[in-house]
């Protein structure tokens, strides 16, 4: 069986291939706000698979997906989905899809306890405990959503685009952003 594996994040969806040895090769993505029947179509392309799996922190866009995909096998990773862990929080069904999908395989490749942590549009980290369950975590916002924030809630600071950055200290206010971003980024991990 042949499973068309669908992250619908918040900036982008991805499509992948998978069966029961792993991923296949074929992958695809959509910007989010653009996700419509065109595009889906337009990415999918002549792409055959036998059932649909998403994992989706956007609700109107999976319910998108669930009805473009209705007559096909559609689960998707909720709080009651077979991961693998337990809870240890209270509203275990206010937890992000993704960072559950993260802690899945997490326990199913190091087992526990452990983080996830996961930069996107924001960066999570998620935490499993000793006894192997979720116990919390963090989110804190993404790179892109940290400098677009900067731009349009500014006077004078630029839109940047993010890259390496050459030095932690920059010389132009984009290099001072830039620098800010992606190290602020990789110190908030290394806490």
């Amino acid at each position: 069986m042949v499973w068309l594996l669908i992250d619908n994040s918040n900036t982008r969806t991805k499509l992948a291939l998978g069966d029961a040895e792993g991923l296949l090769g074929w992958r695809a993505v959509v910007a989010t706000a653009d996700l419509s029947a065109e595009t889906l179509s337009a990415a999918l392309g002549e792409t055959r698979f036998d059932a649909v799996a998403v994992c989706s922190v956007v609700p109107e866009k999976a319910a998108f997906l669930a009805g473009h995909f209705r007559s096909l096998p559609f689960p998707a990773v909720s709080f009651r989905s077979p991961l693998g862990f337990g809870f240890d929080v209270a509203w275990p069904e206010l937890i992000g899809a993704d960072r559950l999908a993260n802690l899945s395989a997490l326990k199913s490749k190091y087992g526990g306890p452990g983080i996830a942590v996961d930069f996107g549009t924001a960066v999570t980290f998620s935490v499993l405990s000793a006894g192997g369950n979720f116990a919390g975590g963090a989110i804190a916002p993404g790179m892109a959503a940290m400098t677009g924030y900067l731009a349009t809630r500014t006077a004078q600071l630029p839109m940047i685009e993010v890259s390496e950055p050459a030095t932690a200290i920059g010389e132009t206010t984009a290099e001072a952003i830039l620098s800010g971003a992606v190290h602020g980024q990789r110190g908030m991990v290394g806490e």
